[in-house]
């Protein structure tokens, strides 16, 4: 009819590329999960394949390698971090250096210990990485150490913090928080592991005042 406008081939396309974007995400978080699992060493192709009941042949219209699906498992998880990280900041509101600092040591020790472990297995524990990611890891890191840098430089200027070294007090601080992923374990008794929890904000506080 004159005047009117054929939209059916663009919802059909849009459609189309909904399927592809849900079956995409669903390859990338089940290679997360052989990742945390097994490891770089201990993933396959196939075995995502496998997992995600697709053929072999599939999955190179998604990913045209395993080292590209990799990459795309390990930039996920950065990103989940990056936002709950964000997401606990704004939830803190006009709130002080060292109270920030404090709800964003926390989120992040739920997230290596119980919202998203995944994360401890790839980025905390020691791992085999094949050098050619070696650089793309250091983004990631940087960018996550710039979440907590940020705040310590509030506090630092606003002499909250006393720190003399702002580098080593990070380094320092991400070890915690990696460490915090090995004995904070699931099981124990009632509170047990937010009383933990609260243990290494305490400490992580400590290096800065």
């Amino acid at each position: 009819m004159s005047g009117t406008t054929d939209t059916s081939d663009g919802r059909g396309s849009g459609r189309v590329e909904r399927r592809r974007d849900r079956r995409k995400a669903e390859i990338v978080r089940t290679a997360t999960g052989i990742l945390a699992e097994a490891g770089y060493q201990g993933m396959s192709l196939e075995g995502v394949a496998e997992k995600t009941d697709i053929a072999k042949a599939t999955l190179y219209h998604y990913f045209s390698s395993k080292d590209e699906l990799v990459a795309a498992a390990l930039e996920s998880l950065t990103q989940e971090v990056l936002h709950r990280l964000a997401e606990r900041e704004a939830k803190a509101g006009r709130a002080g250096a060292g109270e920030l600092l404090a709800a964003l040591v926390d989120e992040q020790v739920l997230i290596l210990t119980e919202t998203a472990p995944e994360v401890a297995a790839a980025f905390s524990w020691p791992r085999v990485w094949p050098e050619a990611f070696e650089e793309l890891m250091k983004d990631m890191r940087r960018r996550h150490d710039a979440v907590f840098r940020r705040v310590v430089e509030r506090g630092l200027a606003e002499g909250e913090f006393t720190c003399e070294n702002v580098n080593v007090a990070l380094q320092c601080l991400h070890g915690v928080l990696n460490q915090s992923a090995v004995w904070i374990r699931p099981g124990g008794r009632p509170g047990e592991r937010e009383e933990a929890r609260a243990a290494v904000v305490a400490c992580a506080l400590r290096l800065f005042v």
